[in-house]
């Protein structure tokens, strides 16, 4: 497989991107896989990426603007600025064709932002959900710095006005979520009412997995290079090639 290093020009930032060509590709599809908050960056999203690809999948990982070595500072992002650099990497490296969307913790939430796309959701036919969080529509525009911000993180229950639950609902392609044995961010309940999102749609058209991962932490991405062989049953059960 080919590795392939460029910058993308987004929401006035430079994004640091990689893009890995399968051998033997097996479709036009691409898959979009997006790290976490905080220290995450697109690395942290390679072993998955590379198994994507060495099953016949185009893998594209990027770094948000404030992470890894895309410019920008960490403070100033917010949800509705990382959905926008995510569309944009999108745009720039995989205009056309099927799609498959990955986000791990913060951008378990950036996902269902590219399914509120029409133009994306239409072209979206499985998504992959690593330790997924989900946020406040009050808090989409604010910046991570913003003490508004953190003031509504800290309140409880605040995610549960979140546009995340709906739109994954109304989604009709193939989900995944992925969970670790042990998770020390998420809260249970923001886990269980995404399952629940899921579950709620008709499992005839619109198949559903739930994976959990024995002795996981938070850090799913990480954790996935260190144990090749669970990333190799996500990215199967992704694919639908389970059987």
């Amino acid at each position: 497989m080919d590795f392939v290093e460029s910058t993308v020009e987004a929401d006035g930032e430079r994004l640091a991107c990689t893009v890995i060509e399968p051998e033997s590709p097996t479709g036009p599809v691409t898959a979009l896989l997006m790290h976490g908050a905080g220290s995450g960056d697109r690395h942290r999203c390679l072993p998955l990426a590379r198994e994507l690809a060495a099953a016949g999948c185009r893998a594209v990982v990027f770094d948000f603007a404030g992470h890894g070595a895309s410019t920008g500072v960490l403070g100033e992002l917010s949800l509705a600025r990382r959905a926008r650099q995510a569309r944009t990497v999108l745009d720039r490296h995989a205009p056309t064709g099927p799609l498959l969307l990955v986000g791990f913790s913060m951008s378990g939430q950036t996902v269902a932002d590219l399914l509120r796309m029409p133009e994306l959701a239409v072209r979206t036919t499985a998504i992959a959900l690593g330790a997924p969080a989900a946020y406040a529509r009050e808090i989409h525009e604010l910046p991570f710095a913003a003490p508004e911000f953190t003031n509504t993180l800290r309140t409880e229950g605040s995610w549960r006005s979140s546009r995340a639950f709906d739109t994954l609902t109304a989604f009709g392609g193939r989900a995944v979520l992925v969970l670790p044995e042990t998770d020390g961010v998420i809260p249970a309940e923001v886990t269980e009412a995404l399952d629940a999102a899921l579950r709620a749609r008709p499992a005839s058209t619109a198949p559903y997995a739930r994976l959990t991962l024995p002795g996981a932490d938070h850090l799913l991405g990480r954790w996935l290079g260190e144990h090749p062989q669970e990333c190799a049953r996500v990215a199967a059960a992704l694919l639908d090639r389970t059987g």
